[in-house]
């Protein structure tokens, strides 16, 4: 009779076992949930720092002349009265170094 009791125990401790490890719920899924998690936390992160950037320039444009200026200057291309534009064109890498033919020096 001891020797039933103990085999059923133990039938019920493999099955126990097998539903941990297999089962939903189960080990495998805590390991892939906690991946997911990971994965999830390394995005926020970098979302984050993001965030963090464009709050620093969203204070900049509201708060600074200077932001203002620069990005009128690098996106639009403006220049204030007063100043001299120039504009530096390099020559393409394929183009010959000599100068362009004139008209004959007419």
């Amino acid at each position: 009779m001891l020797r039933w009791i103990a085999l059923v125990l133990l039938v019920i401790l493999i099955g126990l076992q097998l539903k941990l490890w297999t089962g939903s719920g189960g080990m495998r899924e805590v390991h892939t949930l906690r991946a997911a998690v990971a994965r999830q936390n390394a995005d926020n992160d970098r979302l984050r720092q993001r965030n963090q950037a464009l709050a620093a320039d969203v204070s900049d444009l509201k708060h600074g002349e200077q932001a203002v200026e620069a990005r009128a200057r690098a996106e639009l291309g403006l220049i204030k009265p007063g100043e001299t534009f120039y504009q530096v064109v390099e020559q393409p890498a394929g183009a010959a170094s000599a100068p362009p033919a004139g008209d004959g020096g007419h």
